[in-house]
């Protein structure tokens, strides 16, 4: 993948950056894969707004994705990489010997017409899903399971990549984009390789409209609020309420702790960042 520049014609695309999709071979999604998706604008059925500074936007589809890869010993051809507008990553479209087609996630490098296979007997190349203890150490993996047959629930996400550390026995040692070093079972199926649009993060939108386009409504800080309406409201000056960073219903926005008090995931071995366990 390829960003494209824009000549500062307006003040918008003076630092905008753009994918260029020069890496995608169709603009036409494969309509039997294709299914309605409703926006929900952030509301819950109730109709009250549950997720804040969400809305509007341009109508999608969804892309059925075949994150289990549990079509086993059956060769596929690429036959095209699409965009999605639901995720980073690209898309590819295989079509099975026995006329099945499926969408997979685009792993990097990967070209159309190629053939991929998935199950024990696979080769390890890039594309190609096999059980974790098929897997040569050290290749750097994707699409990884938590749950066997559940599918695909790690590193999913454009240009990342999880890396095969260890494997014995039942278990294998998966290293995170994150850092963090976990256990996986070694019957789970993963991907070989890192996914596509790598340059994903670096794109840089250029006008508040792009964000409205993908349905991001705008967000105001809590401190240039009214008193009435957050507890970092009001003051004079720039002043912060006199206390930490925090939602307009008092729960602290920073440094809480996500999981469980006391409940310890035995499974990850080292978290991100740090050594703790």
């Amino acid at each position: 993948m390829a960003l494209k520049r824009f000549n500062p014609v307006t003040d918008s695309l003076r630092f905008t950056a753009l994918s260029s999709f020069e890496e995608l071979t169709t603009n036409k999604p494969h309509k039997p894969l294709l299914l309605h998706k409703k926006s929900s604008s952030g509301r819950n059925n109730n109709g009250r707004i549950t997720m804040r500074r969400r809305g509007g936007g341009h109508k999608r589809h969804l892309r059925i994705i075949d994150f289990k890869r549990d079509k086993e010993g059956v060769p596929a051809k690429v036959a095209s990489i699409e965009y999605d507008p639901n995720r980073s990553a690209r898309i590819a479209l295989l079509h099975y010997v026995d006329g099945e087609k499926r969408y997979i996630l685009a792993p990097q490098g990967i070209k159309v017409g190629e053939m991929l296979m998935s199950g024990p007997e696979a080769e390890p190349k890039v594309g190609n899903a096999l059980p974790i203890h098929k897997i040569p150490l050290g290749l750097k993996i994707h699409n990884i399971e938590l749950k066997l047959k559940k599918g695909g629930a790690l590193v999913r996400s454009a240009g990342t990549a999880a890396i095969l550390m260890a494997c014995e026995g039942e278990k294998a040692q998966v290293k995170l984009p994150s850092g963090e070093i976990r256990l996986v079972q070694s019957q789970n199926m993963a991907t070989i390789g890192e996914v596509g649009n790598m340059e994903h993060n670096t794109k840089s939108l250029g006008k508040a409209g792009r964000n409205r386009w993908l349905g991001i409504r705008p967000s105001v800080r809590g401190v240039a609020m009214n008193p009435v309406d957050h507890p970092m409201g009001g003051g004079e000056g720039k002043a912060s309420g006199g206390r930490p960073g925090c939602s307009p219903w008092g729960l602290q926005s920073k440094g809480k702790k996500t999981r469980p008090v006391g409940k310890i995931n035995k499974d990850i071995i080292q978290r991100r960042n740090n050594n703790k366990k």
